[in-house]
């Protein structure tokens, strides 16, 4: 697997296009913190969508059952691995990190292909 960072330009249309094709998709997240220690906030629930909010820097990843949200976002990487996504990384603003994961990983379209979804 490799992670994979994405810029700030690009949250957006991302988050979108995860929405679009992973409605359903049984998804787990992860909480690690210095703080707290690692927790995990949701245990394979079925995702009904994800968004990034730039006017109030958060993004919200929605499950059933639980809403998700990680507030001023400083970094998002994607773990990519045999042309799927596998998992994201979110760091928000208190430096604690967030991990969601997809229990199949969606498949990702051409790079042609991604590119226009993701900056289009």
């Amino acid at each position: 697997m490799s992670a994979r960072k994405l810029e700030k330009n690009e949250w957006h249309g991302f988050f979108d296009f995860l929405s679009k094709v992973l409605i359903g998709a049984r998804t787990e997240i992860h909480v690690e913190s210095l703080a707290l220690g690692d927790q995990v906030e949701a245990e394979w629930l079925p995702l009904l969508g994800m968004d990034y909010d730039d006017k109030n820097e958060m993004v919200e990843i929605a499950l059933e059952g639980l809403d998700h949200m990680i507030r001023c976002p400083r970094e998002i990487s994607v773990d990519e691995g045999n042309g799927a996504i596998v998992s994201l990384q979110i760091i928000d603003g208190d430096g604690n990190q967030q991990i969601v994961l997809l229990r199949e990983p969606l498949m990702l379209p051409p790079p042609e292909a991604t590119q226009t979804i993701l900056v289009g």
